[in-house]
């Protein structure tokens, strides 16, 4: 059994999430420790619980440990098996981190598969939908991942009530990624959102953004639109598309917080990936990492900055796998990361 510290590196809820993932992709039992121990409130969190539910629940796994507040988990995974799942987190708990913990191994499972998931889709600490559909799916699909995605509703914190529906299609081959040049900035797209508010935020935000890129990018479009919600909410995304590569940033409006500050955030992320020479952004090459580890051959990513977030990932995944990760570079600086899996 693999023994894992929940409070090493960066600590928290990424350890648990990419051990459970690595588990059942290899057939390994594994006990994690000390699960998120230094943060304010240790131990399983709801959208943790519910990542550990919905990996059980895939797997037919045994698991000793699952409840909200422990802080020691085991797991031992059972076959993979492909179906129709609900998966209701029942707060603003991360739809997308509960979804990306069991995207991987339901793609090799034999079958196709529909997963719906109730919760936060735009919440802070986590991708939110939008990141996950235009940005990091894409780049799934050409490693060879096939899925779709859509979102019924948008749930915002803290109320959640969000709801996303994503179809999963068993994979056969799955190739590496070479991205290490971006080339240059060919355009800049984006979305400006609200939820049960009034629409003049968004186009505050979107009239925000403008002014401040449009010295950096003549061909950057903002769409603003409505989402469906039980909840109040807004948020503004960034996607830049380079000649070789794309990098995606948003921030989320909260009550007192000015439109403009909502624009700002989001493109002051942008201008410290523009100020840098990397291919991909920093949470991007943290959600690659896994996949790449079980590809056909090695893999190149050069990112805007490497964070303990991916250093911390890059140890939980060889303690699964013999697969060499190397990353060149120090924390908070930009990095050139290379995956060469053992086959």
């Amino acid at each position: 059994m693999i023994r894992i510290d929940g409070s090493q590196g960066e600590g928290g809820g990424q350890i648990l999430r990419s051990a459970i993932t690595l588990s059942i992709l290899t057939g390994q039992a594994m006990q994690i420790y000390a699960i998120r121990a230094h943060r304010s409130k240790p131990g399983l969190m709801a959208q943790h619980l519910k990542a550990v539910e919905a990996a059980m629940e895939i797997s037919h796994a045994t698991v000793e440990g699952a409840y909200l507040g422990s802080q020691s988990l085991t797991f031992q995974p059972g076959a993979i098996h492909a179906g129709r799942y609900l998966f209701e987190i029942g707060t603003a708990g991360s739809t997308s981190l509960v979804l990306q913990t069991i995207f991987t191994p339901l793609s090799i499972a034999q079958g196709a598969s529909t997963v719906t998931l109730t919760g936060g889709t735009h919440v802070p600490w986590s991708p939110c939908y939008h990141y996950l559909a235009i940005h990091w799916l894409p780049y799934m699909q050409e490693i060879g991942f096939n899925a779709d995605m859509s979102l019924e509703t948008a749930g915002f914190y803290p109320q959640g009530g969000g709801r996303v529906k994503t179809n999963i299609r068993s994979t056969q081959k799955l190739t590496p990624l070479e991205l290490v040049k971006r080339g240059r900035l060919l355009g800049i797209q984006g979305i400006s959102a609200v939820s049960n508010l009034d629409p003049n935020i968004a186009t505050r935000q979107k009239h925000q953004a403008l002014r401040r890129l449009e010295a950096r990018c003549r061909d950057t479009k903002i769409k603003t639109i409505e989402m469906p919600s039980p909840a109040r909410g807004t948020f503004l995304l960034l996607l830049a598309q380079f000649e070789y590569s794309r990098c995606c940033y948003f921030a989320l409006g909260e009550r007192g917080k000015p439109a403009e500050r909502v624009a700002d955030e989001a493109v002051d992320a942008m201008e410290a990936f523009l100020a840098t020479d990397g291919a991909i952004d920093q949470y991007l090459a943290d959600q690659l990492l896994v996949p790449l580890a079980i590809t056909s051959g090695p893999s190149q990513l050069s990112t805007s900055k490497v964070t303990q977030h991916l250093c911390t990932n890059a140890d939980i995944i060889r303690e699964f796998l013999p697969v060499k990760i190397n990353i060149q570079g120090d924390i908070g600086e930009p990095g050139l990361i290379s995956v060469t899996p053992a086959n």
